[in-house]
């Protein structure tokens, strides 16, 4: 059934139950002149009068009668169904796949997962923590979390988390015999522990400082693809790390690690959360987004545009592997 078809039908069908134009406009909230063109379009293409009308009153005649048995039933159905996804939005049900990067696992999906299900019974939520998330449409993800500067530009994209930066730190016993670095040429110096990424590749130690970018050359005994691992060597004096200040916040408020070359931290774009912008939200994801926005908003964290592809190495990943 065409829109047009459907739109004469359900004039005419609250036309003979309302007895009454008017009361009829007013349920569709549509004008009565709409009204009136609808049925009379609906009579003119079927060839049968269905309606009786005077100034005082409107009747069935007998088509009518039997068309409006045949139909009401129908319309009824069609009419649960938009309640129910009424309610659906209102009350949102069903899956949402969510890809995200181990930072955001760690400093946002964990700390926010249990109010989210809570306040939301109705969505079944699967998340699967990845260092390199590659296209969320192929893999079946209804929308990622990742840093900004590496998501595509056709995506939609909301701030969840604000910038982010690297920092070098080594254990208090490593400096007891070694001298402090003071610029990332002295990194040479000294036994590097280094992450694998999950494509082969060994995640870079990148610097910035008044505008000028530089990529050190680091070596060290010590290759792990774990963040755990990583912070379990430093801490145990096996070598200087470079590692997302989040992860170890903890450890140099409390002297474990000591922050090293912190006037050439480099500060990346922050996290985004993406989806399509050719796929229609789903009421799971409209609820995720609502829900961040309130955090982002709770945090003091914009929800700007993140940068141009490309500005940021794309290899910037840090975390456990999950996959």
């Amino acid at each position: 059934m065409r829109g047009t078809e459907f739109a004469e039908m359900s004039a005419f069908a609250a036309i003979a139950e309302q007895r009454s134009f008017a009361q009829a406009a007013t349920q569709l909230g549509i004008g009565r002149s709409t009204l009136s063109q609808n049925l009379r379009a609906l009579e003119e293409r079927l060839g049968v009068r269905l309606l009786n009308r005077t100034t005082r009153s409107v009747s069935l005649t007998e088509a009518g009668a039997r068309l409006l048995a045949r139909v009401q039933p129908s319309l009824i159905e069609l009419k649960a169904a938009a309640d129910e996804l009424a309610d659906y939005r209102l009350s949102p049900t069903g899956l949402l796949r969510l890809v995200v990067q181990p930072p955001v696992s760690t400093f946002l999906i964990e700390p926010m997962l249990a109010r989210f299900m809570r306040e939301y019974p109705g969505v079944e939520l699967d998340v699967a923590v990845v260092k390199m998330p590659t296209d969320i449409v192929r893999e079946g993800f209804d929308a990622g979390i990742r840093l900004g500067a590496q998501i595509d530009r056709d995506m939609i994209t909301m701030r969840v988390l604000g910038d982010v930066r690297f920092l070098v730190v080594a254990s208090p016993d490593y400096l007891k015999n070694r001298p402090r670095p003071k610029a990332p040429r002295d990194l040479r110096h000294h036994d590097c522990i280094r992450n694998r990424l999950p494509n082969g590749a060994i995640f870079g130690w990148d610097f910035e400082k008044n505008g000028r970018s530089l990529r050190a050359s680091v070596e060290g005994r010590l290759i792990v693809n774990d963040i755990e691992l990583s912070l379990r060597a430093v801490r145990d004096g096996l070598g200087l790390a470079y590692l997302l200040h989040d992860y170890i916040a903890a450890d140099l408020k409390a002297g474990r690690l000591v922050p090293l070359l912190e006037d050439w931290s480099p500060k990346l774009s922050g996290f985004f959360l993406y989806h399509p912008s050719r796929r229609q939200v789903t009421g799971p994801l409209q609820a995720l987004i609502t829900f961040l926005k309130a955090e982002a908003s709770r945090r003091g964290v914009s929800p700007a545009t993140p940068p141009s592809a490309g500005v940021y190495p794309t290899h910037r990943l840090v975390g456990r592997s999950r996959k």
